[in-house]
């Protein structure tokens, strides 16, 4: 049933990186770039950038904003085990289409996703798949329900704070409301001091959520693909600085999206 559904409503398209995604008729977006590739862009936009700047880490709680196809989180289990990390990881990642996970079985991935079937035949059955390195959890439903329910104390399923966010969501032009201020305050108290947020998106209204939640906003450069931006509650000397209050003089029109502006 969930096949005819997909073949309605999403679309396969093939990137440039020779990897396939699909296009979201419901929000007239593919789910990547598709000058990027899929597999790239969750490379080298998230993971890489993510792991190299939290190479002393033995443990990482990361959130995956949202599931999607399971490209971020794939890739990160397989840059671990291409690299022979012995990082452990929590994976958590809202996702409000339940079909679509449950559908993930049968998607053509690339063949760098090859060892990692058993992994994307749990996710799709049980939404869960757990190992002795490896923990994740597919959170279905509304990511602004979810989120905020990790925050509760002594939550089961977040026992310790995040490090890592890939904001992954479609863009803030067809998604606003996982991009808005308020959004950003859910994700910066559910952080460490500490981590860092990833995302492809540098729009202005970005810039100024992430800014205004207390986050040092850093330009990032990935190889082969589109500029980024990398965020963290603390200055990160490696990377190019944003400086926000210039930007702010030089824009003052900028502003952040708000959830009001969408109820």
């Amino acid at each position: 049933m969930y096949n005819e559904s997909l073949r309605l409503q999403k679309e396969i398209i093939l990137c440039e990186d020779g990897t396939n995604t699909l296009y979201s008729r419901e929000f007239n977006e593919p789910y990547h770039s598709t000058r990027d590739g899929a597999l790239q862009e969750s490379l080298q936009k998230h993971v890489k950038p993510s792991f190299k700047l939290k190479s002393d880490k033995e443990k990482l709680t990361i959130l995956d904003i949202c599931f999607g196809l399971g490209y971020n989180t794939f890739a990160t289990l397989y840059h671990i085990k291409k690299n022979k990390l012995k990082t452990k990881v929590h994976i958590l990642s809202p996702e409000f289409d339940e079909g679509l996970v449950r559908s993930l079985d049968t998607f053509e991935y690339p063949s760098e996703f090859e060892n990692l079937k058993p992994v994307i035949e749990a996710i799709a059955q049980n939404l869960h798949y757990e190992d002795e390195q490896f923990k994740i959890d597919v959170l279905i439903g509304d990511a602004r329900q979810s989120i905020p329910k990790l925050l509760a104390p002594r939550s089961s399923l977040l026992p310790d704070k995040i490090d890592v966010v890939y904001q992954d969501a479609f863009s803030p032009k067809v998604n606003p409301l996982l991009w808005t201020k308020e959004w950003f305050a859910d994700i910066r108290a559910l952080c460490r001091d500490d981590a860092i947020l990833t995302t492809y998106s540098t729009a202005a209204a970005t810039r100024m959520g992430l800014y205004e939640n207390g986050f040092e906003l850093h330009s990032y450069d990935a190889p082969n693909t589109r500029r980024s931006l990398i965020a963290s509650p603390q200055k990160i000397e490696t990377l190019a600085w944003i400086d926000m209050v210039l930007k702010k003089q030089r824009n003052p029109d900028a502003k952040s999206l708000k959830d009001m502006d969408f109820q």
